[in-house]
């Protein structure tokens, strides 16, 4: 790397930063700087001559969180190189990349030139409609041929209709996977009829999935629109279908960097191959996949799929290496993790599981290390024997934090659980014994509500002879009166009297300071008090009317200064205002128009795309110090907190294919312990096998999901322990039934610690 840029490197960094070219796989522990070091190998690409100036380093990553991370390190160290920042690269989220395919050529899918996207939500409520359609007439078969002999009459009745754990959530969680499945393979519902067609064995759950699955593509057809799924699979279709256009676009990304590659699916992959051509060390193109096959732990019943990204680095990279150094945790839990990849690699109780965990082992930091671990100290850890209830386990949990907060409110703290059920039972906890809590479990995001508002005020901005839009402005505005029962009268008039303004003009620039002669329908008590109200919107209204000669970024956050007080909201605007930049340099002749019309589309459908987590801008634990957070295991990948708590570590959350263990997805009233969502997976993973080997054998699938599911859920436990840097508390519970134990992995581990304490 340049001189000019004083860094200092561990010596795995070094080696990756001396790549040029080729493909190369990189092996990062958590906590190892891999975010950095991918930066900074974009930086040196960059900074070292080898892009043309219309060419770029494609930076792509899994997580929207990641986006603006990456953008900003990458922009910094080229700042440093003397050069200007925000040119020669391009960061994006793989359905963000697939978005910006199918934008630029949507005739090639199929597609309107102003198709919607629908979001999560919508896809939701979409697909739960199909599935109940489905259920309505096909109930009486489903539970024929699935439901146990003894499951009585009553039972069943309640089971129709329970939308939580019955018919209904088993059918639609099934049609989530099978639909996402099926779009994985580029598969659309008429091919996938024409397969069934063509059977020679009944496969009743790939049948329902083929119904709900053409019923929900058909809504969304009707809404000339497309989910976050078909992008992916609409974007691999216009790269097969347009070798030109694949070609401009190797050209313009001749070096593609790949964050989390773990969680990679089998068509990402593929979109991301055809973007790479066939790179070699020699050729001026590259393909970088970095990633931590211990940390996959999104794999069951979505289409990621670790296995890629082994297979990769061991069969593929012309260049293997490792970042195996994190100045994370402190040494005893570096240690525990450790242990954790020895006990599953050499005696996990399940052969098959053995690989769920492989090396590189996590190393400390050197003496000289610019992120060193924090001080040693193993009472630090904490594995709790104590069997409790689930209600005991959260009154030990919060009565543990209520002892230990006073003295460390500079601190940052998590309590980690399986699921957001078991995290709004602690947060009930909390409330309870007054302790200050941050929730981070379902999405409390109003990106809607801030992109909604900014996009209301420049439709009118884009449209000024409006008076519709005028008033939505005003409302945009006055938004906080809506609720408020002394001004909601008020609130309602003025906006019905602006959408009756005949010429817009005389409003807001009238001949005279007179009342104009709309006002004349309202009662004299209030007439005052309206047009006051009316005279201050029309001095805002041309303070925003001056803000259209601006930039679109510098438009959108001087709007924000009007419209916003708290930083969330002014945080949500900038990154509103970048994404609109960028939308602004690459469609020239978009006007206010179009990028209104983007905005709004963002702000309904969008979000996704625009490089914002689920807390909107960004999840960072440094700001609540003092303060417990309260998350899942899943969304806490990533974060690091000073003290960690890990509930519910039991064998029910935990198993290891013991004949005592049980297992979510397997229902008590279905026969033979089936998964149906694996079933229905297996049927349709059949009817496109190549060999006759591969036909479906029900209950082979099921266990196969138990397999699958243990070694994510060891991963897991890998990563809830990795979160911690300086405590570790585990606990368990006995189970709603009282029959769970702690899991073999802890109790594996409690027989390391307790060896290593004796030995020292």
């Amino acid at each position: 790397m340049p001189n000019s840029v004083n860094l200092t490197l561990r010596p795995s960094q070094i080696s990756i930063l001396r790549y040029h070219g080729g493909k190369m796989g990189i092996s990062a522990v958590p906590g190892s700087g891999k975010t950095f070091t991918l930066s900074a190998l974009a930086a040196q690409i960059i900074t070292n001559g080898s892009l043309a100036p219309d060419q770029d380093v494609l930076i792509v990553t899994l997580v929207n969180s990641a986006v603006d991370n990456f953008a900003s390190r990458i922009g910094k160290l080229v700042e440093q190189r003397g050069l200007i920042p925000h040119l020669g690269y391009r960061v994006r989220t793989l359905h963000g990349l697939a978005h910006d395919i199918v934008r630029e050529k949507p005739a090639l899918a199929g597609l309107e030139e102003r198709f919607q996207i629908i979001d999560e939500r919508e896809a939701e409520f979409i697909r739960k409609e199909a599935a109940r359609a489905w259920l309505n007439t096909n109930a009486e078969t489903l539970i024929a041929h699935y439901f146990k002999e003894d499951v009585s009459e009553q039972q069943i009745n309640h089971l129709r209709s329970d939308e939580k754990f019955g018919l209904p959530a088993i059918i639609d969680s099934l049609a989530m996977a099978f639909i996402r499945s099926c779009k994985n393979r580029a598969v659309n519902p008429e091919d996938l009829r024409q397969q069934l067609q063509n059977a020679t064995t009944p496969l009743p759950l790939a049948e329902a999935g083929w119904w709900i699955y053409e019923k929900y593509q058909q809504a969304l057809r009707y809404r000339g629109a497309v989910d976050f799924d078909d992008l992916i699979s609409l974007a691999w279709k216009i790269l097969n279908a347009d070798p030109d256009y694949l070609a401009r676009l190797q050209y313009r990304f001749p070096y593609i960097l790949e964050d989390e590659a773990q969680d990679s699916s089998e068509i990402q992959e593929k979109i991301l191959r055809l973007l790479a051509g066939n790179p070699t060390p020699t050729s001026g193109r590259g393909w970088v996949r970095v990633g931590d096959p211990n940390q996959a732990i999104f794999e069951t019943f979505t289409t990621a799929n670790p296995q890629l990204l082994k297979d990769f680095i061991s069969y593929e990279a012309d260049k293997k290496e490792a970042l195996p150094v994190s100045g994370r945790s402190q040494p005893y839990i570096i240690d525990l993790a450790n242990a954790l990849i020895d006990w599953v690699t050499a005696s996990h109780p399940e052969p098959a599981c053995r690989d769920a965990l492989t090396v590189p082992y996590i190393q400390a930091t050197a003496a000289n290390d610019p992120q060193p671990n924090p001080a040693p100290d193993a009472k630090g850890i904490r594995l709790v024997a104590k069997k409790h209830s689930p209600e005991e386990e959260i009154e030990a949990v919060v009565k543990s934090l209520q002892k230990w907060l006073p003295n460390h409110s500079n601190w940052t703290v998590a309590v980690l659980v399986p699921r957001n059920t078991r995290g709004m039972e602690v947060i009930e906890a909390l409330k309870k014994r007054k302790i200050d809590y941050i929730e981070f479990l379902s999405s409390t995001s109003n990106t809607r509500a801030t992109a909604g508002a900014i996009a209301n005020v420049i439709a009118y901005l884009s449209d000024p002879a409006s008076a519709s839009k005028l008033a939505k402005a005003y409302q945009v505005w006055r938004r906080a009166w809506r609720e408020d029962e002394t001004q909601r009268q008020k609130y309602i008039l003025c906006a019905e009297l602006l959408r009756k303004v005949g010429k817009i003009e005389e409003y807001l620039f009238p001949a005279a300071e007179t009342p104009g002669m709309w006002l004349k329908s309202i009662a004299e008590s209030e007439s005052e008090e309206v047009l006051t109200e009316l005279e201050a919107f029309r001095d805002v209204a041309r303070r925003w009317q001056g803000t259209t000669l601006l930039p679109i970024d510098q438009m959108i956050l001087t709007l924000a200064q009007e419209l916003f007080s708290e930083p969330a909201d002014l945080a949500l605007a900038h990154k509103l205002a970048l994404v609109l930049r960028r939308a602004a340099d690459e469609h020239s002749s978009w006007r206010l128009p179009e990028l209104t019309a983007e905005l709004g589309v963002i702000a309904k459908n969008e979000r996704k795309f625009i490089g914002f987590s689920a807390d909107d801008a960004g999840f960072d634990p440094e700001r609540h110090r003092g303060k417990v957070v309260v998350t899942t295991m899943h969304k806490a990948k990533g974060l690091e907190w000073d003290r960690v708590y890990l509930m519910s570590v039991n064998n029910y959350d935990f198993p290891s294919l013991q004949s005592y263990d049980r297992y979510i997805s397997e229902k008590w009233f279905i026969r033979n312990g089936l998964n149906l969502e694996a079933e229905a997976l297996a049927q349709l993973k059949a009817l496109f096998a190549s060999d006759s080997y591969e036909w479906y054998e029900e209950g082979a699938a099921s266990l196969r999901a138990r397999l699958d599911y243990t070694r994510e859920r060891l991963r897991l436990l890998y990563v809830g322990i990795t979160r911690a840097k300086r405590d570790l508390v585990l606990t368990w519970n006995s189970g709603r039934q009282g029959d769970s134990q702690r899991c073999l992995p802890v109790e594996a581990l409690v027989g390391w610690w307790q060896s290593q304490s004796k030995e020292a």
